[in-house]
């Protein structure tokens, strides 16, 4: 909880002026009572019409001074609050982005976008209120025991029973409500889990048919979060009732007594109503501070689980002192014995892999599914970190390079085509912020995708929606390829990225590649033998291990494994 506090520093001042104004509030508050006392005793009981006038012309300014106070200390507590929520969703965003693939699924997708939001919302909420209460409470509550005191010290002894009682409620309350916070964090979680599944998955709910299961699922989820609310939030306004009933059975025995007190000369009724009116206070005080107590669990859950964000560090850092390749030396990679398992993984997916791959290469990948062909490459941009051995890229092992120096090197296109919301230019410009026009025209040339882009109604102005669902698979394969090949990098690292095209395409958009990567190395990872059988060198795995390494040729006379491969895809007299 410190830790979050400490981002508040730089917003001390508003804090202060926020104090200031709530004292001032404070002060107000406890002047009103008095001045009505004056008002009933000097004015109403001897009829002094301008005693009256002067009084309540100063009860008016007093309240006018009060709310004014209230305005202001609204004003900076909210920009306070909303400035330190900001700052939290930065650092915490910023966070999330320096984790490597395994952190981020350790958490989750879902957790994350929870404790980004939700969970910051709730210490956001916390602090404004916190701020508030943190001046109001001590001040209505000391300084009306004080002024009770000083109108009647024996009256007072009923408001020394009631703050036992009412203290016991409060303490109670929150030892009951605490732990069901945590709980509720957990299950949004869950419903957001179950929810942003659905949505990216709807046409694979809609071909199977399953929309009554989900929605029963989404249903299960919803109503455990619901049920789990409700049951904290009705053991919270249990409280209400108990408090209430506390305050005014105080209050009816200070009527009770005090009537007495007037009666026998020892108090005025304009003392009386003030000693209500203070002993209201001292009470709604406490009501105030039981509320803020009531918050501050839920508000620990949420900072537990935002420091936990914070606390996780990745695995895949950058070096103190990072390495630049030699002058020279552009583009080559090279695997030395390496090794690769994933965390709580009983074996390794990769085992004691090494080959080279220099610029002017092609050296494609297959393998059956789980062979780790996708993994292999997520080990060159640092998605993960290797296990044991090493990988080098232009002679320094990625582990001594900058993150950042590391990927402007690599052009790469993920298996599953990911487009952003936004203009067809806007992202393949997201390959290479500064590129002109005609480079983004000459991308697209290259990936195959000016013709349909030139079709859409804005051309390469059009717009893509959310996950660029107006587009086909195809399409967004092309505009993949489109943004690696804008940035002219020095390797080309495609994931099965011509999954989705046609044969004709394919081989159409390999051969415009052939030009722009001639001093550059690619690393193509695919399914299709028709699509490998022309690179340099054709490395095939099986099970996370090199089975084979050689050209197409080579391999259909030494590998076993290739050959298989080739003989479920090609009829015998396609294979050369």
């Amino acid at each position: 909880m410190m830790k979050l506090m400490a981002k508040l520093k730089p917003y001390w001042k508003l804090v202060a002026l926020s104090i200031l104004m709530l004292s001032v509030q404070s002060i107000c508050n406890l002047m009103l009572p008095n001045l009505m006392s004056s008002i009933v005793n000097d004015g109403v009981e001897t009829g002094a019409t301008q005693v009256i006038l002067q009084i309540g012309v100063m009860m008016l300014g007093v309240a006018l001074l009060s709310a004014g106070a209230d305005a202001c200390a609204n004003y900076f507590s909210s920009k306070a609050a909303m400035s330190f929520g900001r700052d939290l969703r930065s650092i915490t965003f910023r966070k999330i982005t320096g984790y490597s693939l395994h952190e981020a699924d350790k958490i989750g997708t879902a957790s994350l976008i929870t404790r980004s939001t939700n969970d910051i919302l709730q210490m956001q909420n916390m602090i404004q209120m916190q701020m508030r209460m943190i001046v109001n409470i001590p001040l209505q509550m000391i300084g009306g025991i004080v002024m009770a005191i000083s109108k009647d010290p024996a009256l007072s002894l009923v408001v020394a029973a009631a703050m036992p009682i009412l203290a016991v409620v409060v303490v109670c309350n929150i030892r009951w409500v605490s732990p069901l916070f945590s709980v509720m964090q957990k299950r949004l979680d869950a419903v957001n889990r179950v929810l942003r599944e659905n949505l990216s998955g709807i046409r694979v709910i809609r071909a199977f048919n399953r929309i009554t299961q989900e929605s029963k699922r989404f249903n299960d989820a919803n109503k455990e979060l619901t049920d789990t609310s409700l049951s904290a939030f009705r053991r919270m306004a249990s409280m209400m009732p108990l408090t209430m009933l506390v305050m005014n059975a105080a209050i009816l025995a200070i009527l009770w007594f005090g009537n007495i007190r007037v009666s026998g000369g020892a108090m005025t009724t304009g003392d009386l109503m003030a000693f209500i009116q203070y002993v209201s206070q001292i009470l709604m005080s406490v009501i105030m501070a039981s509320f803020m107590l009531n918050m501050i669990p839920r508000a620990m859950a949420s900072a537990r689980r935002i420091v936990e964000v914070w606390d996780m560090e990745p695995e895949v850092l950058d070096p103190e002192t990072p390495k630049l390749p030699q002058k020279g030396v552009q583009g080559s990679v090279k695997f030395e014995n390496v090794s690769f398992q994933y965390p709580g993984a009983e074996r390794p997916i990769l085992e004691n892999l090494s080959f080279e791959a220099n610029p002017g290469e092609t050296v494609a990948i297959i393998g059956g599914t789980g062979s780790g062909k996708s993994t292999l490459i997520s080990l060159i941009p640092r998605f993960y970190d290797v296990s044991t051995g090493r990988i080098t890229v232009d002679g320094v092992d990625v582990r001594q390079m900058d993150q950042h120096d590391l990927r402007n090197r690599i052009g790469y296109v993920p298996q599953k085509a990911l487009l952003f919301t936004g203009s067809i230019c806007d992202n393949i410009r997201y390959g290479k912020k500064d590129a002109t026009e005609e480079e983004i025209r000459a991308a697209a040339d290259i990936a195959q995708a000016t013709s349909f882009i030139e079709n859409m109604e804005d051309g390469f102005d059009s717009y893509l929606s959310q996950d660029a669902t107006n587009v086909s698979g195809g399409q967004k394969q092309r505009l993949s390829i489109a943004r690696a090949v804008v940035r002219r990098p020095e390797i080309y690292i495609f994931d099965d990225s011509f999954s989705a095209l046609d044969f004709k395409t394919d081989a159409a958009l390999r051969e415009a590649l052939k030009p722009v990567t001639r001093e550059s190395t690619v690393l193509i990872v695919a399914q299709r033998v028709s699509t490998v059988m022309n690179a340099d060198r054709i490395l095939v795995l099986d099970e996370g291990k090199i089975v084979g390494l050689g050209t197409h040729k080579e391999l259909m006379k030494d590998c076993e494994v290739y050959r298989e491969i080739v003989a479920s895809q090609l009829r015998e007299e396609e294979i050369a």
